[in-house]
């Protein structure tokens, strides 16, 4: 991590506001609004992630529901790229691919559609936190089943405590803030 980087995270950590016992008793919820609410802040979150990302061709932009899609407009924007909407299961109008993962009790299914993503394209995925790492396999499982080729991952936090890069071996990871 250069300075530059380990300072933008150091500020962007003392916007962010814990909220203890949300969702449930005992979590520590990471609540990214007030970051989303500072122009400066979200700005700088933005101008991080494109100028890491710049010059590796990305095509596409694959926001992840809901809060990675509050950073993949601004990000397909400032790449030059397309943005695609990567939904829960049954909320997209059109037809689909999907991909189911393991969730703590039982599993979830993401879906794109089907003409999304097309061969060549180079995607990078996008989403607020990297926890366990299965949304973002199977998102990267979507863009390679459409013929995409999965060029990097940008998360704004990683919750390094729970080996969320195990999930995602030989993938470029870009996570801003760990804790």
């Amino acid at each position: 991590m250069t300075h530059d980087t380990e300072k933008l995270a150091a500020n962007l950590k003392a916007i962010i506001r814990d909220v203890p016992d949300f969702p449930k008793k005992g979590i520590i919820f990471k609540d990214i609004t007030p970051l989303l609410a500072d122009h400066t802040a979200f700005t700088e979150t933005i101008n991080h992630f494109s100028n890491h990302f710049r010059g590796c061709g990305i095509t596409k932009v694959l926001g992840i529901e809901a809060r990675g899609f509050l950073f993949a407009g601004p990000l397909a924007i400032a790449l030059g790229a397309g943005l695609v909407p990567v939904r829960k299961k049954g909320k997209l109008p059109y037809k689909t691919v999907s991909a189911s993962y393991a969730l703590e009790y039982g599993t979830d299914t993401l879906e794109m559609h089907i003409d999304a993503v097309k061969a060549g394209d180079k995607v990078l995925i996008i989403d607020d936190v990297l926890a366990t790492g299965g949304t973002a396999a199977a998102v990267c499982e979507l863009a390679e089943k459409a013929g995409g080729a999965v060029a990097g991952i940008a998360m704004l936090i990683e919750l390094e405590f729970l080996k969320g890069r195990a999930k995602l071996p030989g993938r470029e990871i870009q996570s801003l803030i760990k804790y």
